[in-house]
């Protein structure tokens, strides 16, 4: 047990990403939508990408939701209204008008008697509120039924208008009317609810599913075949009788246990591409969750679209994953994480192949279309390519099926805007991953790049000459990791800020000394060392001060390594020969540089110090010295923590030359004109 809480201890790191991983795909796994995929990978408007695709066996076509709904609506439609009639209720309204106890004249009673029978003549029918009037109505007497129409009979409201006419001639009839409708004249025109409604069910039953049929071995589509409406139904149809006949052997279980498996699958791919370019992003457990966290939040939001409707995931700016990982690491790492995370989302959504193409050729332009994210328009530009990308894509696609453009589907145009716009994301979640994980974007970079910036303004007023000089550093790293290979903005950066601690005591070191009193005079060998070995230390606390990342406070720890002061070092041998000499006093304390940026500034920093203090400056001199200095550093083994080789440091030596060279040129004498001598 204490050997394997041993090898667990000695092995944490690897431990947390195995976990970090199988947390994660779980997660990814429980996100996305319990449902079974499709036998047939299609979509209506899309392109049939499978093989030619024949029936194994007969099935029925069947109609889609709204065709059911559109074919009940007609049956009860068509349906026949049943009414009876009452052959009791004239004879009941006459003897109530005859015994009505009401102050009527002969006449007016025998008016209202000649107006019930032109009612009951004709009929008298009460509609329910819930029954179109405008349907077929039978009429039963006597189990006997005639086809007539609604407005073949008198209505209520028709009544109504009469005995207002007829009472209208009347004198003192108030309240009569609504006697006469209340209590009189009532309906012999009666609905029956039974008969109708199995009339309508009847009808309803006869309603089929199936709008037609396919016999085995017909062929249903063909391999590149645009995806009509009809060709979804079949496809759909086949697809639920492919349920029907195999649902007894389906395992939700095992179908969720195998896609767990296949994120692992494509998780450890990950993994294994990076170790195989042994890029530091592999070591650094942070970096780890962030990525991990990018292919999570990509797939939750798929996960949520297919939750409210499959057809819109295009909107989901799955290009945001490459966006941000390039904009804090290279566009390798970039490329192939945005692969895996549509190889796993792919699993879940309809119509992975056209899936994968759209996204794989979106993600491949976003990265191609700005190679630094170096101004913020550069967010605009890439949301410009994907739109094109995705518009382009998707009219070929149309275009090379139906050699029309007649089937093009607007809405999709209006789905691509959007998720081009919703790439503009990038921008305020590169500043919330910043603060999340401690990285550093290329805007952050460019911001502090700045000389205006408060920490180089401060520079420039305290130590000018060392502000000059990070200047001209700055300038000649950049341009040297162009030539090499490597982050040039963090080099520029690292340069500008990495003597940032002479301000401490600016006149304690050559290039500030402008009025030519040198402290150092008054100094020992060990206290002069001590005061220029202290920038290293006091520029790291002043860059904590003024909030500087720690990528560039790497290039102020390291941009001396673990060298000597070289000029107190020789001078204390020479003043006290024989003597022993601790070393530890004129050595900085390190670490070594440990990538190819830090080990650029440093040999930039030496050789433009050492160069501009030479006496004669022609290309003899210049050669030799950065000859020599370099040579010292690779003798010193300064850069066994940094990925650069021989050829670098060859062509590193060749670029410094060259740049002392255009720095420090012997100008040519011009003659001088003696103009009093022209004037005599």
């Amino acid at each position: 047990m204490k050997k394997i809480l041993y090898s667990l201890f000695s092995h944490l790191s690897l431990v947390y990403k195995v976990l970090a991983v199988l947390v994660v795909s779980l997660l990814i796994l429980i996100v996305f939508p319990n449902q079974k995929r499709s036998n047939y990978d299609f979509v209506e408007g899309g392109f049939w990408n499978s093989e030619d695709l024949y029936a194994p066996f007969d099935f029925a076509v069947q109609k889609t939701k709204d065709e059911m709904d559109r074919d009940i609506s007609t049956a009860k439609r068509e349906a026949l209204l049943f009414f009876t009639h009452d052959s009791a209720v004239y004879g009941n309204v006459v003897s109530k008008l005859l015994n009505l106890d009401y102050p009527l004249t002969k006449y007016q009673r025998n008016e209202l008697l000649r107006l019930a029978d032109m009612v009951y003549s004709k009929g008298y029918i009460l509609m329910p509120d819930t029954v179109d009037v405008n349907r077929e109505v039978v009429l039963l007497r006597q189990n006997v039924g005639n086809m007539r129409k609604y407005t073949d009979f008198f209505s209520k409201a028709q009544i109504a208008d009469l005995l207002t006419e007829k009472l209208s001639s009347f004198t003192n009839t108030s309240g009569l009317q609504r006697i006469l409708m209340d209590s009189v004249f009532v309906p012999d025109v009666i609905y029956d609810n039974l008969r109708t409604r199995l009339e309508e069910d009847s009808r309803l039953s006869q309603i089929s599913s199936a709008s037609g049929m396919v016999s085995m071995g017909q062929l249903i589509i063909s391999k590149g075949e645009y995806i009509t409406h009809e060709k979804a139904k079949i496809l759909a149809s086949l697809e639920n009788e492919n349920k029907t006949r195999f649902d007894s052997n389906y395992s939700e279980i095992n179908r969720r246990i195998g896609l767990y498996f296949l994120i692992i699958i494509a998780f450890a791919a990950l993994f294994l591409f990076l170790a195989l370019i042994k890029h530091d992003l592999l070591q650094d457990n942070k970096k780890i969750t962030f990525v991990l966290t990018i292919i999570f939040l990509m797939c939750f939001m798929v996960a949520m679209v297919l939750r409210i409707n499959p057809d819109l995931v295009m909107l989901v700016p799955l290009c945001l994953a490459p966006i941000l990982v390039r904009i804090f690491f290279d566009m390798r790492v970039a490329l192939y994480i945005h692969l895996v995370i549509i190889i796993i989302i792919a699993s879940f959504v309809p119509n992975s192949f056209e899936f994968i193409f759209y996204q794989l050729i979106a993600g491949m332009m976003s990265l191609i279309s700005v190679k630094n994210f170096e101004h913020r328009s550069n967010f605009f530009v890439v949301s410009l390519v994907i739109f094109l990308t995705y518009s382009i894509i998707y009219i070929s696609g149309v275009l090379s099926q139906d050699t029309t453009l007649e089937n093009i589907n607007l809405g999709r145009f209006v789905i691509f805007f959007c998720n081009a716009l919703l790439i503009l994301m990038a921008f305020p979640l590169t500043y919330l991953f910043e603060k999340l994980f401690g990285f550093v974007s290329v805007l952050t970079l460019l911001e502090i790049s700045s000389t205006n910036t408060k920490a180089l303004r401060d520079l420039s007023n305290t130590a000018p000459g060392t502000f000059q000089h990070s200047v001209q550093v700055a300038n000649i790293a950049e341009d040297m990791i162009n030539e090499i290979g490597g982050d040039s903005l963090l080099a520029r950066v690292g340069a500008l800020y990495h003597d940032i601690g002479k301000m401490y005591m600016p006149l304690g070191f050559t290039e500030n000394q402008a009025s030519g009193f040198n402290p150092h005079t008054e100094f020992t060998n060990e206290e002069s060392a001590s005061v220029i070995i202290a920038h290293v230390r006091q520029g790291v606390e002043m860059a904590k001060k003024y909030h500087l990342p720690d990528s560039v406070i790497d290039f102020i720890r390291t941009h001396h390594g673990t060298t000597k002061t070289g000029y107190f070092y020789n001078k204390q041998l020479i003043e006290h020969p024989g003597e022993p000499i601790d070393e530890a006093l004129f050595s900085y304390k390190g670490p070594k540089p440990f990538s190819r940026e830090t080990a650029v500034v440093m040999l930039v920093d030496s050789v433009e110090a050492a160069v501009k203090s030479l006496k004669i400056h022609n290309r003899e001199t210049i050669n030799d010295l950065v000859d020599k200095i370099v040579e010292s550093k690779v003798k010193e083994n300064q850069f066994s923590n940094c990925n650069i080789t021989f050829a670098d440091i060859d062509t590193i030596k060749r670029i410094l030359k060259h740049k002392m060279m255009s720095i420090y040129h012997v100008r040519i004498a011009y003659p001088v004109v003696d103009t009093n001598s022209e004037q005599k």
